[in-house]
């Protein structure tokens, strides 16, 4: 994860033209509140029914989407963003650390993990990247393919780096929002891709 912004963007370089990554893409339409409440109760609802292993995940995930946008939660949304979410992480990182002793992390098995990892990054970004050239020729040359690239669920450094890439190339191209979409999107497909494997594996 630390990698994206080293990994991805010589991948989307190789993959896309300079007139491709200059395109600029058009204003996001503004979204309505009640799509904004409904949007997190249909993808807990339509996950639970496809992959219920997935669930408790993805329900979670949007529990939290719901509570910050119906505007009756600020307290639990400013506890959840900060305090919650630090002790989460400080106990997460004490878990892993103590866990990750020499005899089980260094070793050959989890050097193919990271490998795998790293090669399981490379396709995801070039497929992304090449499920966006092909928008760009469906749409008229509308889509900005850089944008495909941020489906790897990086949260959000992957959406950073379309932008970055994608400002190289055109100083005033901003497709930060736009690379967003995919983004969480990807966030979303992981935890689904999670709870297919968990159901299969056992």
């Amino acid at each position: 994860m630390a990698l994206v912004p080293v990994i991805q963007p010589p991948i989307m370089k190789l993959l896309t033209t300079e007139k491709e990554r200059s395109v600029k893409m058009g204003q996001l339409r503004e979204v309505s509140k009640i799509e904004k409440i409904v949007f997190p109760i249909a993808v807990t609802i339509i996950v639970s029914l496809i992959v219920p292993s997935a669930a408790p995940l993805v329900g979670v995930l949007m529990f939290g989407n719901l509570m910050k946008e119906s505007g009756v939660c600020d307290r639990l949304v400013k506890t959840a963003q900060n305090e919650l979410m630090n002790i989460i992480t400080i106990f997460l990182g004490i878990t892993v650390g103590a866990t990750a002793v020499a005899s089980n992390f260094l070793s050959w098995k989890t050097i193919f993990i990271i490998v795998l990892g790293l090669i399981a990054f490379c396709v995801g970004t070039a497929c992304g990247v090449l499920l966006g050239k092909l928008m760009y020729v469906i749409s008229g040359h509308k889509i900005n393919p850089l944008i495909g690239s941020a489906g790897v669920s990086a949260v959000p450094m992957a959406a950073r780096v379309s932008q970055k890439v994608g400002a190289q190339t055109n100083p005033s191209n901003f497709l930060l929002m736009h690379a967003m979409g995919p983004n969480v999107a990807g966030v979303i497909g992981s935890a689904v891709a999670a709870g297919v494997l968990l159901s299969v594996l056992g």
